[in-house]
């Protein structure tokens, strides 16, 4: 019971869904006495028991995990909530950051693709860019070096665009 609570707390934190790998790193870095069979047995239990929510985009806590989470998770460990607080905390930065870069890819109807990438800052665009590829391999490798350095990126291209050259 006490790690359904604290799954639910955790969950409770997030700005938005969290995949099954993000919740096991979050929840077992909390407690390590946490094993990831009693987790995955937990996270099955609260999806069966509509606490939890699945969708494509991972796992959210629904009103009635909210409801139910928020009245126990006085019984967890001060040190405990502490430390889930701290990985809930890491994990919502980590989850801001993906709402805020996107990059996807679609056919062209007269060959090749267009690879999309955007950045936001929260409150509205601060890079939008078409680009043409030749295959899917050039466009995964695109979008996947835009994720992991879309702020390097941003950078890279103000200084070129203002340049005195």
């Amino acid at each position: 019971m006490e790690l359904k609570v604290l799954i639910l707390f955790i969950l409770r934190r997030l700005p938005q869904a969290a995949t099954w790998e993000e919740l096991t790193d979050a929840t077992l870095l909390t407690d390590t006495a946490i094993g990831y069979f009693d987790f995955s047995e937990c996270m099955t239990d609260l999806v069966r028991t509509e606490h939890i929510a699945k969708s494509d985009d991972g796992y959210t806590v629904t009103e009635k995990g909210r409801e139910n989470g928020e009245a126990m998770e006085s019984s967890l460990p001060y040190s405990v909530r502490v430390r889930a607080e701290r990985a809930a905390g890491t994990l919502s930065d980590v989850l801001r950051r993906r709402s805020m870069i996107k990059a996807s890819h679609e056919l062209r109807s007269r060959g090749g693709l267009t690879v999309h990438l955007s950045m936001s800052d929260g409150l509205g665009p601060v890079l939008n860019m078409d680009l043409l590829t030749g295959d899917n391999e050039q466009a995964a490798k695109i979008e996947g070096n835009f994720k992991r350095n879309a702020e390097k990126l941003y950078l890279r291209i103000m200084e070129l665009l203002m340049e005195d050259k």
